[in-house]
């Protein structure tokens, strides 16, 4: 990838840059904000930090929307992060416009690049970047499913005792508390998850998995979990620039897969150069459907919600 610029230099956006930066992702790494000099200051950072790796990627910094001009993928972080006790639907109204008014940017100087939506709501605000883009679903999506894949991989190796490695999980739904992780799914070194722990372990982890930001949240205080989304992000980067074509859970605008259409939800998807080249529609059980429908209804009732806005 030529140029690669993240909207947003908040926490989450600076972790990104850095691995990206690091891991030599892209060519050139723009890092944007209405706050120029924040930008302009931890883009120097990153890029000597990124040098010190023996990376040849460029960073740079500013507050211009010009800056968007020639990428090819844009990773929009910007926003205010959640406060302890907030949602990640109490932050919409905020947000919302700041996201308007980053996809008229990328609609002027960047109209063909990927977008990837990773500020909160993400489900809502990832629905919001691809109906006003003009786009198809493979240029607009969102980040959330491997974030909370990681998690749930952290809470199973740590209630196991088993390497990280060998541990696969899966996670549908809205990325809140009405997620649907897919135990049936997980396994660890090919062996089912169900042959090492308990339902009643099982279920633990299914609720800390769905409660994951707001644990690092309440326990951080002054800020919400910043280095994991960073990650999660190269990774989704790191699967479209190197054409991986890597099966990655993202926020997909669905078109009848799981039996919806018209919402944004945490689905399979298959990354390629060209983005989001599908989505694999799994079979569900019927309890499974049951939990999949009731997080497709809280993000259509969020997608309403904002449209009355």
């Amino acid at each position: 990838m030529n140029k690669l610029t993240i909207v947003g230099a908040g926490l989450v956006g600076e972790a990104a840059a850095q691995v990206i930066a690091r891991e030599e992702l892209c060519r050139e790494l723009v890092l944007m904000d209405v706050q120029g000099e924040l930008a302009q200051g931890k883009a120097l950072d990153v890029w000597q930090a990124a040098v010190e790796s023996g990376s040849d990627t460029r960073v740079s910094g500013g507050a211009k929307a010009e800056m968007l001009a020639g990428s090819e993928m844009v990773v929009i972080t910007a926003g205010v992060p959640r406060k302890p006790g907030q949602s990640r639907q109490d932050v919409l109204s905020i947000n919302l416009p700041i996201l308007d008014g980053i996809m008229a940017d990328i609609k002027q100087h960047a109209p063909a690049a990927t977008v990837l939506v990773v500020s909160n709501p993400v489900d809502v605000l990832t629905y919001r970047a691809w109906s006003v883009s003009g786009l198809g679903r493979d240029k607009v999506f969102g980040q959330a499913g491997v974030l909370d894949t990681a998690r749930m991989k952290c809470f199973i190796a740590e209630e196991t005792g088993f390497s990280a490695r060998d541990i696969t999980a899966l996670v549908l739904g809205g990325h809140g508390d009405s997620m649907v992780p897919l135990m049936r799914y997980c396994q660890i070194g090919s062996v089912p998850l169900s042959h090492f722990l308990s339902s009643e372990q099982i279920e633990r982890i299914v609720e800390r998995t769905r409660k994951g930001g707001g644990e690092i949240l309440n326990l951080k205080k002054m800020g919400s979990a910043c280095d994991a989304p960073g990650v999660a992000i190269a990774q989704m980067v790191d699967a479209i620039a190197n054409r991986r074509n890597r099966i990655l859970p993202a926020v997909a605008i669905l078109e009848g897969e799981y039996g919806r259409k018209g919402i944004a939800m945490g689905v399979p998807c298959v990354l390629t150069e060209e983005g989001l080249a599908r989505v694999i529609a799994l079979p569900l059980d019927a309890q499974e459907q049951a939990m999949f429908d009731h997080s497709a209804d809280q993000v259509a009732r969020d997608i309403a919600e904002m449209e009355a806005l």
